[in-house]
C-alpha cells in the first residue's frame, strides 16, 4: 500500500513536471510570437505610407500598363509590310509562321522588287529571288491573301483558289474590285517593303 502511494505521488510529480515544462515552452513560444506580432505589426505600421509593387501582385502600375499597350502597338507595326504597285501603297499583315518571318528578315535588307504576271484570272504570281522555308496547308484564297508557292514563287490573290500554300499574310480593306483594278492586266511591278 505504501509502495502504490509513493508511486502514485512519483506519477502526479512527473505529470506536474512534464506539464510544467510543457507549459513553458508554449508560454516561450507566445511570449515571443507575441513580441514578434507587435513587431510585425509596428513594422507593416511603419511601412503603411510606402506603396510597392509587390504588395498586390495583381495589380499593375500605370507606366508598366502603357508599356504593355506600346510594345503591342509596336507588334502590330512590326508585323506589316507595305506593297508597292502601280503608284499605290498597300499595307499587309503578315501571317504567324516562320515563312513569313523569313519573309520579314529578307525585307529588313531593304525593299523587294518582283515582277508579276496573271496566272489563271485568279492571282500575280512571280520570283523572289530567293527561297524561304515552307509551312504548307490546305487553303482556300480569298482576295488580299499573300501566298507562297513552292518555297520561292510569291503571288497575290485577287480570286479564290483551293491548294496546298503557304500563307504570308493578307493585304489589309480591300475589296477584289479594288485589288484587281489596282494590279491592273499583264505584267506589273510590285516592291515589298517595311513599314
Amino acid at each position: 500500500m505504501l509502495h502504490a502511494r509513493k508511486f502514485a505521488a512519483l506519477l502526479i510529480s512527473l505529470c506536474l513536471c512534464f506539464s510544467i515544462l510543457c507549459g513553458c515552452g508554449n508560454t516561450e513560444s507566445s511570449t515571443d510570437l507575441t513580441s514578434d506580432s507587435e513587431d510585425t505589426v509596428q513594422i507593416s505600421e511603419d511601412k503603411t505610407p510606402e506603396t510597392s509593387v509587390s504588395d498586390n501582385p495583381l495589380e499593375m502600375p500605370e507606366d508598366t500598363e502603357n508599356a504593355v499597350t506600346e510594345d503591342s502597338s509596336l507588334n502590330a507595326i512590326d508585323n506589316q509590310i507595305i506593297i508597292s504597285v502601280n503608284g499605290r501603297e498597300l499595307t499587309a499583315t503578315l501571317a504567324g509562321n516562320s515563312s513569313a518571318e523569313a519573309l520579314r528578315e529578307l525585307l529588313e535588307e531593304g525593299p523587294v522588287t518582283i515582277s508579276m504576271r496573271d496566272y489563271g484570272s485568279m492571282e500575280k504570281v512571280g520570283d523572289i529571288g530567293t527561297s524561304l522555308p515552307t509551312n504548307d496547308e490546305q487553303i482556300t484564297t480569298e482576295a488580299g491573301d499573300l501566298i507562297l508557292y513552292m518555297g520561292s514563287a510569291f503571288v497575290i490573290y485577287y480570286a479564290p483558289n483551293s491548294w496546298n500554300f503557304t500563307r504570308l499574310g493578307k493585304i489589309n480593306d480591300i475589296s477584289a474590285q479594288e485589288l484587281k483594278n489596282i494590279l491592273g492586266d499583264g505584267r506589273v511591278e510590285v516592291t515589298l517593303s517595311l513599314r
